[in-house]
């Protein structure tokens, strides 16, 4: 047996998985890992249901995005975090996954910096990590849809929690409108929606002048993944004159969380902006298959 330059682990392969940089040779002989080169840098094994996964977003106003980046970039790294986070002079807009103990202490130092209360954040597991690394974007808007100064803080349609959705969307003279990209659409939608058929979200403006009227469509409710670009869109329509505009609040990952699938009116999967590709019904990573996303966002 080598003594020094053998780590011997009686761990179940299937349990486990690597995190970090691992460049030594590794054998495997039943339930037993044999390293037989030093280790250069010792990874660490995780659990593969310990990545936890957290999606928010908060309008609110950033004076210097340059500095917010460099004190968020800070805090994923003192917590472990990996993920992607957009921020802007409007707030921000992200996706990130850590530890069972590192995601909840990463959230509360974020609440803490941006001093705004309780963020709302949208949760879920997967056996593998969905991100390698932990970026922070900064562009001009977090969720991008180049309609002029729309502020969701001054107004946005009325929130619809998801046990209240079914009733609301069920109504004869509600119009459902799905306000993801077309490709996202195809994955899956609630029953009844329409489908504006955009490449992108900033394509949506477009959709709205050529197809709705609120003299016509006396009650639009919309729908997205996590509620960011509803809280967008639903401010557009209110500024176009649209009087009863309704959206799911915590979008469409909220809804699969809360409400149990006999209830459950979606159909088909959700795409998710990381590297799981999409979630099925019950919050997992699909198994499925799915050409390229197209370039635009």
């Amino acid at each position: 047996m080598l003594i020094n330059n053998c780590l011997s682990l009686l761990l179940r392969k299937h349990d486990f998985s690597f995190v970090g940089e691992f460049d030594a040779k590794v054998s495997f002989a039943s339930e037993v890992f044999c390293v037989s080169e030093p280790i250069p840098r010792a990874p660490y094994f995780c659990p593969m249901d310990t990545h936890h996964i957290g999606a928010f977003y908060r309008f609110t106003p950033l004076a210097d995005p340059e500095a917010s980046r460099e004190a968020l970039l800070e805090l994923g790294k003192l917590h472990g975090i990996s993920g992607t986070i957009i921020v802007s002079g409007e707030g921000l807009n992200g996706t990130v996954v850590g530890s069972e103990s590192g995601l909840p202490a990463f959230l509360a130092a974020l609440e803490q910096y941006l001093g705004v209360g309780e963020l709302p954040v949208k949760h879920s597991v997967a056996e593998l990590p969905p991100f390698q690394k932990f970026k922070v974007k900064i562009k001009p808007e977090i969720v991008t849809l180049r309609a002029g100064n729309i502020d969701p803080n001054e107004r946005t349609g009325q929130y619809v929690d998801p046990e209240a959705w079914n009733d609301l969307i069920a109504q004869p003279d509600v119009v459902l409108i799905d306000t993801r990209n077309d490709f996202e659409v195809q994955m899956g939608q609630f029953q009844g929606a329409l489908n504006p058929s955009i490449a992108a979200f900033r394509d949506f403006p477009d959709y709205v002048e050529q197809h709705l009227d609120p003299s016509t469509h006396s009650k639009v409710a919309m729908y997205c993944t996590g509620g960011i670009r509803c809280e967008k869109a639903s401010a557009f329509l209110l500024e176009r004159g649209f009087e009863q505009v309704f959206q799911l609040d915590g979008g469409i990952l909220n809804y699969l969380e809360r409400i149990p699938g006999a209830q459950s009116t979606w159909q088909g999967e959700c795409f998710v902006f990381d590297e799981r590709i999409a979630v099925d019904a019950s919050l997992q990573p699909t198994k499925q298959q799915y050409p390229p996303r197209p370039g635009r966002d």
